[in-house]
């Protein structure tokens, strides 16, 4: 597991080119977050090195600069929008999300509901909120948005919204997810701190695509596998190498809307302070790559994991194959197969050879080790157990769990619980390791090794069942499985 990626240096430059751009506007910049503030685990992935929390603990060192809007939309609110790596609504995350920050010193300025047309349920989210002592503003749809610019700059337009009281030279706009209007929050408050004299200015902090990197660049294409369900594109922006003449790379969306902003900022201010989507942005990620090669194999293993949560998507009815033949182009142009994947062929070639579900995990020496599902235990399960002894210095034909101890929890899900698998999951072998290790040094020595998984690979034959999942990724494992349900039920 090498480093490719320096997170000190990259918090140090991007706090500072931060501050020169709010500089650059006068008395207020707003930025608008892309992505996720924090728990960013595609950017440590493909970025070996890059803290999950880099773009939080950035913001930390601008504290005293900064105040957060958290955005949420009204239709979102509606539909009981979810994220789909927390499985909770968009409503709730705007309250985690807060809770969060507040809980990191950082100020959480207010709440704003956008596309507002009276929706009961985002006024019982406002009730709420405003119950909470949280200040919460309302910015409404407009007719012909976003191409009818002279309705858009005028009071029947910009001028209906509320306006966003703040107190901070930098104004941080964040969402639970895409599609909440961020982008038209900041545009907005520009419109209205003109009226009142604020020198104000827009910036955009997106960490992907890197802009200063090639278009087919690993990264990126990591990046496009990871949006390949919102039919993101990556793109040499047109309009920088025309004011610039250089070649720089952004995506579709910013680019297809920049004509519209160029408009937009043209009916605010006379003019334009950018000359294309990638002056707009602010992201120095791309500065701080140490070892383009690290950084360039971590990206294909990503893409690759990509290709199997589309494909495993699919099987569960939860996208289209659209996405997997766009990841399948991505692999061909990253010049990458499933097979590259170590953890990956050495799980597949295990289950040709016996028949039998079966999982591999790749340590983070580069060892790999193999499970079978058996009477007691699923190959997730086993999994763990081997890797746990192997870490541990114990011999692989020690029983960690005396079969004994596996019987009785056997018993108690089928016949008590009407289960029909009797084999544990990963979360009963390890109530059961623990319990073993109250009084046996090779279990107690082996439940001391579990943070050593966290960042290795682990590859199924088989899909897990919901409960393997989610141990495995509270373990920090990067899992990937076969499109291959054990059971289906029929309704």
């Amino acid at each position: 597991m090498k480093i490719g990626f320096d997170n000190g240096k990259y918090l140090k430059m991007q706090s500072e080119h931060i501050k020169q751009r709010i500089v650059q506007f006068g008395d207020k910049l707003y930025l608008e977050f892309g992505g996720k503030l924090f728990d960013d685990y595609h950017a440590s992935r493909v970025l070996p090195g890059f803290a999950p929390d880099a773009k939080l603990q950035m913001l930390m060192q601008l504290s005293d600069y900064a105040e957060i809007i958290v955005v949420i939309s009204a239709s979102d609110i509606e539909k009981n929008k979810v994220r789909g790596d927390l499985g909770i609504t968009y409503d709730v995350d705007v309250l985690r999300l807060r809770d969060e920050f507040l809980n990191r010193g950082l100020y959480v300025g207010s709440v704003v509901i956008t596309h507002y047309t009276g929706q009961s349920s985002a006024k019982q989210f406002k009730a709420k909120l405003e119950k909470k002592n949280i200040k919460v503003y309302l910015h409404y749809t407009i007719e012909g948005y976003p191409s009818n610019v002279p309705l858009i700059v005028s009071e029947n337009g910009y001028g209906k919204n509320d306006y966003i009281e703040t107190t901070r030279p930098l104004v941080v706009v964040t969402a639970p997810g895409p599609g909440s209007g961020k982008m038209a929050t900041c545009l907005s408050q520009l419109y209205h701190d003109n009226l009142r004299g604020i020198k104000a200015g827009y910036a955009k902090f997106e960490t992907f695509p890197i802009w200063n990197i090639p278009l087919k660049h690993p990264i990126n294409l990591a990046y496009e596998a990871a949006t390949a369900d919102l039919n993101d594109v990556n793109m040499i922006d047109p309009f920088h190498l025309e004011a610039y003449g250089k070649t720089t790379v952004n995506y579709n969306r910013d680019i297809e809307i920049f004509p519209v902003l160029n408009a937009i900022f043209e009916g605010i201010y006379g003019s334009n302070p950018y000359k294309s989507p990638t002056d707009m942005g602010v992201n120095m990620a791309g500065n701080c790559i140490i070892d383009d090669e690290t950084c360039c194999e971590a990206s294909k293993m990503e893409i690759i994991r990509r290709y199997y949560t589309a494909l495993n998507k699919v099987v569960k009815d939860e996208t289209s194959e659209t996405e997997v033949y766009k990841i399948e182009l991505l692999m061909k142009q990253a010049k990458i197969s499933v097979e590259d994947r170590h953890v990956t062929a050495a799980a597949k070639k295990r289950a040709e050879e016996l028949g039998v579900p079966t999982a591999a995990i790749e340590l983070a020496d580069g060892h790999i080790i193999t499970s079978k599902t058996s009477d007691f235990l699923g190959a997730s399960a086993a999994l763990l157990l081997n890797a746990l002894k192997y870490l541990a210095g114990v011999e692989h034909d020690t029983k960690l769990i005396k079969p004994e101890a596996i019987e009785p929890i056997q018993n108690l899900k089928v016949r008590y619980l009407g289960g029909r698998n009797p084999r544990l999951h990963t979360d009963e072998v390890l109530i059961a390791l623990s319990l073993e290790a109250c009084h046996d040094e090779n279990a107690r020595r082996s439940l001391e090794q579990l943070p050593k998984l966290r960042g290795c690979q682990v590859h199924t034959s088989v899909m897990l069942s919901e409960v393997d999942m989610k141990i495995y990724k509270k373990l920090g494992v990067d899992l990937t499985s076969e499109p291959v349900q054990t059971t289906r039920k029929k309704y």
